[in-house]
């Protein structure tokens, strides 16, 4: 099987091996099945979509809404690397999952808009399928709620002209869309379950997500909540579109 490329922007090594370790258990990879390139250690190599079955984008400590002069070089270059290949991925339709960053990215990409009105604090919320959902071949085994979770500053608020909206939640409008036929974006995690939010709870926990003193609290959250669906999405994923 040709590989799955895995785009990853997160410094923190454990939070980086954690989102490798998560995309490769929930999608049935193998360490030779999942190429990670680390976006933020060095510049994009040179990518040939031909070599793999899909590409598949994590989060990101990076927000697009950032003024430009608070932004890093480094995510100045990874942000136009980011919209070079996305030039290519939309222009052959070729098989492309953007999960919380990547739903940033793919927004900007296509029009739409991003900000900070629909940002959700960490935790599992209820996404709702819309009727073009219970339609997509990569919802079609997750029920038409479930939950997931979620922790962004900013997300989608006005959708690309050309995107097809998939999935929502009641503080969320956008929480997946799709363009053409084989490009998704989610704005929740499908990777994640509790372990892997805990984890990023104490990466994270000066970042801003949540106030440091509710860390414990979020936790114990993320331990009694049933995110088991939302993996149906990435297992979907893989399973359409792996490639000999």
């Amino acid at each position: 099987m040709k590989p799955f490329l895995l785009l990853a922007s997160r410094a923190e090594d454990r939070a980086a091996d954690a989102e490798y370790e998560a995309f490769g258990h929930y999608g049935g990879l193998s360490t030779d099945q999942l190429h990670r390139v680390r976006m933020e250690a060095s510049p994009l190599p040179q990518i040939q979509l031909s070599d793999y079955s899909g590409v598949i984008v994590g989060g990101s400590p990076f927000n697009a809404t950032d003024a430009n002069e608070l932004k890093s070089p480094v995510q100045h270059r990874v942000e136009a690397e980011m919209a070079a290949l996305l030039d290519e991925v939309v222009a052959r339709d070729f098989p492309f999952l953007g999960a919380c960053y990547g739903i940033a990215a793919l927004s900007n990409h296509r029009g739409g808009v991003i900000d900070t009105v629909y940002g959700e604090p960490v935790g599992a919320v209820l996404i709702e399928q819309t009727p073009a959902g219970l339609a997509d071949p990569l919802l079609a085994e997750v029920p038409e709620t479930f939950h997931a979770f979620v922790g962004h500053k900013e997300a989608c608020r006005v959708l690309p002209e050309d995107a097809v909206l998939l999935a929502t939640s009641p503080r969320c409008p956008v929480q997946m869309f799709r363009v053409g036929q084989n490009v998704y974006a989610t704005q929740f995690h499908p990777e994640l379950d509790a372990d892997g939010l805990i984890t990023r709870i104490a990466v994270y926990d000066r970042h801003g997500y949540f106030p440091p003193a509710q860390a414990d609290a979020v936790a114990s959250a993320a331990r009694r909540a049933d995110v088991s669906h939302a993996a149906g999405v990435l297992k979907a994923f893989v399973r359409r579109y792996a490639r000999h």
